[in-house]
């Protein structure tokens, strides 16, 4: 008597072979990318440390500075009145060469073999953010060498996004766009708490390991990628996903209503075309100006520009924020500022389920921008009383800052990338990407910078400029929300693929 097959493999058996090479893909570009985020974090975590008030500290018998130095366990340069002005010096190198390099890192993408750009930016990446902290073991005190290493890492770390949303619009085809990046752009959050614990173990003593230890890491990954990655479908004999273009117009045309007797496909996420392709002439490259002027994109690179202040602002500021006003110790705050992450994965996969649902991304960003507004202002007064209240506080703020944020840069520049006006032109979805993701790397600059100006006038100054940063993101959408409203009365189904503006 045969005996029946066995639930596990009965549940392998359920999932095709493109289905498991897709998943596998998904996964490998999540850990990446998680990567990538997690060796941006220790420096938030490590600020508490490079500069501390050294007074409730027991001084060594051989101490050779002055018994009234409430500065001596700081690390230099670092431990002059001015150091806030200086980690957000070091912020910004990173930050604004991000900014300039991720408008250019698109170009040397689509020149390179995906596999090699990827792991050549991982391993760079991985050197540059161990030699940050080998500035502890080597006791360097120069400011100029923390600057220099976080210019070069903000510029090999641009090597990462287009790759991996490369890669991703290389297997998947469309289907419920928002929900299924929102969960898989859960690697930011992700990549930022794992940052920010492994941070944490060292911060308070050889806070070098707090860069070495993720540097490693990403550099390991990267070697992972060298052998594992897999650029196209084709590679592996899987089936091509139908992407949002042309395929898709000419089933919509009256000549070829959808019965194509050559190939038939499917929509969603499994979607796949099962026979070759005819060979077509490639569709040039869109201008600069010519994605610039995609319906859409102007305002919702703007808005990202300002959502991506706030948030960056939080990932670069927040623990040392809690250091400060919360009084608790490094680790502590290191750990206590995850929590805001946390809320991000959620925001942003709510975000994106919402935004399926209704049809609507500029209104789920405006109306997620609305309600962050008044949380940040309460967090700011009243999310230090008690440590339930702070953790309520963070998971909240941080679901209504980084959702909007997480959509724009996935499902809205997929869609943008992907717009009607384009006749299935699939080469713009990059520069789409780039523009967008590009401008919003200036706020990101910007935020981090303006925190260090601003912090040294009060706290609550700054979260005066959150606040109107994130008043005036939620306006840059108003007239694609009155679109959407108008078309949901006319039962249209708007999407982001703005037809009438």
């Amino acid at each position: 008597m045969r005996s029946s097959l066995a639930p596990g493999i009965w549940f392998i058996r359920t999932f095709s072979r493109d289905s498991w090479y897709r998943g596998f893909i998904l996964l490998l570009t999540f850990f990446i990318y998680t990567c990538y985020h997690m060796s941006r974090k220790p420096i938030s975590v490590v600020k508490s440390r490079l500069h501390q008030n050294c007074s409730a500290i027991i001084q060594p018998p051989n101490a050779t500075h002055s018994p009234n130095d409430t500065t001596w366990c700081s690390w230099p340069p670092f431990d002059q009145d001015n150091y806030k002005e200086l980690l957000g010096a070091v912020d910004n190198a990173f930050l604004v060469a991000y900014a300039i390099g991720m408008f250019i890192s698109g170009i040397f993408g689509e020149r390179l073999p995906l596999r090699y750009y990827l792991s050549a930016g991982m391993l760079l990446s991985g050197l540059f953010t161990s030699l940050f902290g080998l500035g502890y073991f080597w006791d360097i005190h120069v400011l100029w060498y923390f600057v220099l290493i976080q210019i070069c890492n903000g510029l090999v770390q641009t090597t990462g996004w287009p790759s991996v949303v490369t890669c991703v619009g290389n297997w998947f085809g469309k289907g419920r766009r928002g929900l299924i990046m929102g969960i898989w752009n859960s690697h930011t959050s992700v990549g930022n708490i794992l940052g920010s614990l492994i941070a944490g173990i060292w911060v308070s003593e050889r806070w070098g390991l707090s860069f070495v230890v993720p540097g490693v890491i990403t550099a390991a990954m990267g070697i992972v990628t060298f052998f594992f990655l897999i650029e196209y479908p084709e590679d592996v004999d899987c089936t091509t996903p139908q992407h949002h273009g042309e395929s898709e117009e000419k089933q919509d045309s009256p000549e070829d209503p959808g019965n194509n007797p050559y190939c038939h496909q499917e929509s969603g996420l499994e979607a796949a075309t099962g026979c070759s392709k005819e060979p077509s002439a490639q569709p040039a490259a869109i201008s600069f100006w010519g994605a610039l002027m995609i319906p859409g994109v102007i305002e919702f690179s703007l808005c990202l520009l300002f959502a991506k202040l706030v948030s960056y602002t939080f990932l670069y500021w927040l623990p040392l924020y809690i250091f400060n006003v919360a009084h608790f110790s490094a680790k502590e705050a290191g750990d206590l500022s995850t929590l805001f992450d946390v809320g991000g994965i959620t925001g942003g996969i709510l975000a994106g389920l919402i935004s399926d649902y209704t049809n609507g991304r500029a209104t789920t960003c405006c109306v997620m921008l609305i309600l962050a507004a008044p949380m940040l202002f309460l967090y700011n007064h009243f999310g230090q009383s008690g440590i339930a209240s702070s953790i309520v506080m963070l998971i909240i703020c941080g679901a209504l800052v980084n959702g909007p944020y997480a959509l724009i840069t996935t499902a809205v520049s997929a869609d943008l990338g992907t717009h009607q006006s384009l006749k299935g032109n699939s080469k713009a979805l990059s520069t789409v990407t780039a523009i967008i993701d590009g401008t919003g790397s200036i706020g990101a600059a910007l935020g981090p910078l303006l925190a260090g100006l601003i912090s040294p006038t009060g706290w609550n100054n700054v979260f005066y400029m959150l606040i109107s940063a994130d008043i005036l993101a939620c306006l840059l959408l108003c007239r694609l929300v009155y679109k959407e409203i108008l078309a949901c009365k006319s039962h249209l189904s708007p999407g982001t693929g703005y037809k009438e503006i």
